[in-house]
């Protein structure tokens, strides 16, 4: 399931495949989860596109728990995130979340955002300070990560959204699949989108993304505030089911 889009003479990132097709070809029963195999996945998947947002986020807050389960890149976590990549267009991913003015397609996109953290630089490089090869090509976090220029390109086509949530989320996702070798020539382009949250955007892990991005990269960060160094405080998959709930 490796399609590309033909471009004479310039480097580009492979096209995900349908959803559809990720849905219908996945041997999903061989695949681990969090709680045994895979099995029950294309049921939680087809949940994504209920007309309703409460099933919707229910659904996705579900798949954080059997595919990104205490931060950990299991078997079935590539393929749910290229499906999950792969809806973003779908007319669901408008509907609005119970309580919020905001699109499930700002919370899918943060749903990536949690995931392909969970594979990042910053995350293997520590985990292979204790599991040395925890990166040895064929691994479950290597093939995850060999992924990230299929799902940057899914990704990118929101980073100049017309509404906030949407294009901060996807900036934000855009930022960390960049860490790829691959998308090294489209870092320039999102130093300037990574400013842009550094200047507008009051999420604290939002802005440690978008500097520790900048400075990866060798470029000047103008906001002198200082970042605390600490673990990854936002929840892994935590956009879910408490936002079901009415803000008091």
């Amino acid at each position: 399931m490796n399609h590309s889009r033909p471009n004479a003479g310039a480097p580009h990132e492979p096209d995900l495949p349908p959803y559809q097709v990720v849905l219908a070809e996945t041997d999903w029963e061989s695949l681990q989860t969090a709680f045994g195999s895979g099995e029950d996945l294309p049921g939680v998947l087809a949940r994504l596109l209920e007309p309703d947002p409460k099933v919707q986020v229910s659904a996705l807050s579900e798949l954080g728990e059997l595919v990104g389960h205490q931060n950990t890149i299991y078997e079935a976590t590539a393929p749910v995130a290229m499906y999950v990549a792969g809806i973003l267009t779908h007319p669901a991913a408008m509907a609005l979340r119970p309580y919020r003015n905001v699109p499930i397609r700002a919370t899918l996109l943060n749903w990536l955002v949690s995931t392909a953290y969970d594979a990042s630089d910053e995350i293997v490089g520590r985990t292979e300070q204790y599991f040395p090869g925890f990166l040895t090509p064929g691994t479950i976090v290597a093939a995850f990560r060999d992924l990230r220029p299929m799902l940057y390109r899914a990704v990118a086509p929101f980073l100049r959204d017309s509404h906030e949530d949407v294009r901060e989320a996807a900036v934000i996702a855009a930022l960390i699949l960049a860490e790829h070798p691959a998308l090294a020539e489209h870092r320039d382009h999102l130093a300037v989108h990574a400013r842009a949250i550094l200047d507008t955007s009051s999420d604290n892990p939002n802005r440690r993304v978008a500097r520790k991005a900048l400075e990866a990269w060798g470029h000047d960060v103008p906001d002198p505030e200082p970042f605390r160094e600490e673990p990854w405080d936002w929840g892994p998959h935590s956009d879910g089911r408490g936002d079901l709930e009415p803000p008091f």
